[in-house]
Formats: structure tokens, C-alpha cells, sequence
């Protein structure tokens, strides 16, 4: 039993009472493409704020494959633009690469070596480039990530269309492209060349209209299920939507008649064996079995990517040290301070009723700690 700090002030006692965490299938599931977007682990002892524990970040991507998910490594789960650093990326998506071992993997593609300051179409599409021939070389599925010096310099729609279309043009395979919204980064406000999330929308569909030879997917993250759907509705066949609604996946993973969405999501990484057994559930035509394990994971979710969004990373690594993924609870650039011990007790309360605990009793040992430090006996 714990004293947890509960919204609003005050103390309430808790106790582990959740379903039990299923067990995860061995091999990918059949009926849709699954990416779990992993974080690192950070180097605890080190003097650099940015300095990654090699062997454990490793070790937990063995764990998301095992579960049968793919990876989707160097994304913004990451720390991507909070904390990892451009050189770090080289490593972390070589490293993978060398581990993968012809298991399912993606890696992001972004435009985040460009020095700080202005930059142009010509070195922001020159970025993409150098990172797409690592990340393909790597053996990965390339994933152009929103680029923020690109949100900077583009003065409308067509800036965009001419960046990516001289990127895609030149590309030697299928890539996927990722649509981040603003509220996982505000520097990329008004991407694509619109303030209208579906104006944006359009535009982007008509992309990959244009480049349907190219772009075998799309990465909706803007937390809006109607919007993605539409959107998805509007893509050329041969283009598939990966859902990265952190708020809505159960329902846009599961489809209507129209179609479905795939997963590359951040929320799967700390829910990987209960994602896993629900999708299972999916391969074998049992929707309401889908649904009865991964509904109860979407209250955790929405409080891990509650606003501001763009601090979910501190949910994720602190299930992954609940769980037993990591020896502490430190990241990169000290990013877990962002948020507040309260959040952290309601993400352990909601990790127990999600069945997303792998050990309560070691759970709840790792949030003693925590709790003293903040003050709370």
C-alpha cells in the first residue's frame, strides 16, 4: 500500500488492484503493421546530460520485438530535438541496425544537424538526405520526420511541395512520412503551409498523390481521430496511414468498412504486451477482445500525452522504470523533471487498472523513493 498525491492536494491510499497483465504473442501480429516508437535509456553516471546507456536501450528494443512489435527507433519518443543530439542519432540507428537482424524496424529521418539559425530549402533538403542514406543503409524503413528549420524557412504550401518533392523524387526506396502536430511540437505550427489542421490535411494527401510511387505511408500524429480518418480516406491506394493518435488508437487501429489505420505510436511502448495480446485478438476476428484489452490502456494514455503533449516522454521512461525496463529514472537532458509527482502517482494508479504493471510489488518498491524525495512519507 502506498500514499499517493491525488489532483486537487491531498494524500489517498492505494493498492494494486488491476487485471493482470496478459502475456504477449511471440510473432508480429498478421492483420496490421505495428511500430512501437521507443525511447533511450540515459547514462545515469555520466557527466554528460545527453550520454545514453548503450546496453539497456538495446535491451529494450529486444523487448518490443519480442512482444512482436516492430521498433521505430530515433523518432520523437526519443528525445529527437529534447535531449538527443545528431551524432547520438548516428549511434543509436547504427546500433540497431546491428541488432535487427531482419526483424521489422523504421527510423526517423529529420533535418536536426542543420546549425541553429536560418536555413535554406537546398541544406534542409541536403539534411534529409544525409540522414535517409544512414537510416537506409541501416536496413531501416526511412520515416521523414517534420522538419523545424523546414517549418521556419517555408513561406506556404508550395515550399513545401518543393522540398519534399525534390527529397522524394531522388529517393532510392518507399519511405513513410511522419505529420507531427503542433501539440507534440510547437515549432511546427502551421506545417505544410496551413494553420487549418484540414487544410493541412489536404495538402498533404495531395503529396502523396503526387508521389504515390515513393511515399508508402503516412504518420498521422494530430491527436484528432475524425481528422486522421478523413485523411486516410483520401489517400491514393498503395499509401497506408500509420495512426499516431495517442488519444484515439483502439478505434483507428480497429476501422470501419473503409479501411483501417496501422500503429507507430509512442503509447506502445510502455503498453507493448498489452498492445501485442490485443492485436493478437485482432488477427483472430475478435474485435470485442481487441477492444477489452486496449480500451483500459487509453485513460493512461491520454494523462501520459496530456497537455503540454510534447513532455510524454517523462510517462513513458517512468512506466519503463516501473517495470523493471531500467535502473532508474533519469533521461536525457534531465527531461524527467517536467512533470510533477502528482502525474506520476496518476500513471501508476492508471498503469495498475490498464493490466500494464508487469510486477506491482517491484512497482510500487521503485515509487517509494520517489515519493520520499518529493516529500511525501
Amino acid at each position: 500500500m502506498l500514499l499517493l498525491p491525488v489532483p486537487g492536494g491531498g494524500l489517498a491510499q492505494w493498492s494494486p488492484s488491476g487485471p493482470p497483465r496478459p502475456e504477449p504473442p511471440a510473432t508480429p501480429p498478421a492483420s496490421r503493421i505495428t511500430y512501437a516508437a521507443a525511447h533511450v535509456v540515459a547514462d545515469a553516471l555520466a557527466d554528460e546530460p545527453g550520454a545514453v546507456d548503450w546496453d539497456t536501450t538495446l535491451a529494450f528494443r529486444e523487448h518490443l520485438w519480442a512482444c512482436g512489435l516492430g521498433v521505430a527507433e530515433a523518432m520523437d519518443t526519443a528525445q529527437r530535438g529534447m535531449g538527443l543530439d545528431w551524432a547520438t542519432t548516428k549511434d543509436l540507428v547504427t546500433r540497431t541496425g546491428a541488432i535487427a537482424a531482419g526483424r521489422r524496424w523504421c527510423a526517423g529521418v529529420g533535418t536536426d544537424q542543420l546549425p541553429t539559425g536560418p536555413a535554406t530549402p537546398a541544406s534542409i533538403v541536403d539534411a534529409w538526405r544525409e540522414q535517409l542514406d544512414l537510416v537506409g543503409g541501416a536496413g531501416a524503413v526511412p520515416v521523414v520526420m517534420a522538419s523545424r528549420a523546414l517549418a521556419a524557412a517555408a513561406n506556404g504550401p508550395d515550399d513545401y511541395h518543393a522540398a519534399y518533392g525534390k527529397l522524394l523524387s531522388g529517393a532510392s526506396g518507399p519511405v513513410l512520412l511522419h505529420w507531427l502536430g503542433e501539440q507534440f511540437d510547437p515549432e511546427l505550427a502551421g506545417y505544410w503551409g496551413h494553420d487549418d489542421v484540414r487544410a493541412a490535411a489536404r495538402e498533404l494527401a495531395a503529396l502523396c498523390a503526387e508521389h504515390a510511387g515513393t511515399v508508402a505511408g503516412v504518420k498521422v500524429s494530430v491527436l484528432d481521430a475524425e481528422v486522421e480518418t478523413e485523411f486516410r480516406r483520401a489517400l491514393p491506394a498503395g499509401v497506408a496511414c500509420y495512426t499516431g493518435d495517442d488519444f484515439h488508437y483502439p478505434e483507428l487501429i480497429a476501422g470501419d468498412e473503409q479501411g483501417h489505420s496501422e500503429a507507430l505510436l509512442g503509447i506502445f511502448d510502455p503498453i507493448a504486451p498489452v498492445a501485442a495480446a490485443a492485436l493478437r485478438r485482432l488477427d483472430d476476428g475478435d474485435r470485442a477482445g481487441f477492444h477489452a484489452l486496449l480500451d483500459p490502456t487509453v485513460p493512461l494514455a491520454r494523462e501520459i500525452f496530456r497537455a503540454p503533449t510534447r513532455h510524454y516522454k517523462t510517462g513513458v521512461v517512468f512506466l519503463a522504470y516501473l517495470n523493471g525496463h531500467q535502473a532508474h529514472f533519469r533521461m536525457l537532458a534531465g527531461t524527467e523533471s517536467a512533470r510533477t509527482i502528482t502525474h506520476l502517482a496518476t500513471l501508476l494508479r492508471l498503469a495498475d487498472e490498464a493490466g500494464v504493471l508487469a510486477d506491482p510489488d517491484l512497482a510500487i518498491a521503485r515509487m517509494r523513493p520517489l515519493l520520499q524525495v518529493a516529500g511525501v512519507a
